[in-house]
């Protein structure tokens, strides 16, 4: 099992998981050479720990991971599961690209004292940001789409 599906499947919550678009970086090919690296759809998917996982989001994107995502959670939306897409909720407002630039993700294990979706098993968050500028978010029981 790759380190990308063991990260869908919630096997990896002490690492995050960068989707990044060619669209968006002009070394896709470069990228998905690295041994944390799986080329999927039109980008690649880096599965890196948490703390390097920050960084190097934050040195491809010039954004601060948590600053992103903290914005991206006011806008919901839908994440695909295997992180490189997904449905921007600004898609109805007219014609236009709406296609994930990137996405920074991270697995939280299940804590069934919070309750809720927490209680279900490990809770992946996704946030993207879309080709029309907008940034959204989505959060699931990993495994369960």
């Amino acid at each position: 099992m790759s380190d990308y599906d063991a990260y869908l499947a919630g096997n990896r919550t002490d690492h995050v998981a960068l989707y990044l678009a060619e669209s968006y970086v002009s070394d896709v090919d470069e990228l998905a050479d690295r041994e944390d690296a799986e080329r999927v759809g039109n980008g690649v998917v880096l599965v890196v720990d948490g703390e390097r996982g920050r960084s190097v989001f934050q040195t491809i994107t010039g954004m601060a991971a948590m600053d992103f995502g903290s914005a991206a959670m006011d806008n919901p939306g839908r994440v695909d599961s295997d992180l490189v897409g997904g449905e921007c909720p600004n898609a109805a407002d007219g014609p236009g690209g709406h296609d994930a630039e990137f996405v920074f993700s991270f697995a939280e294990a299940q804590n069934e004292d919070v309750g809720g979706l927490y209680a279900e098993g490990d809770v992946i968050h996704a946030y993207v940001y879309c080709s029309c500028g907008t940034a959204y978010s989505d959060k699931w029981v990993a495994g369960e789409r």
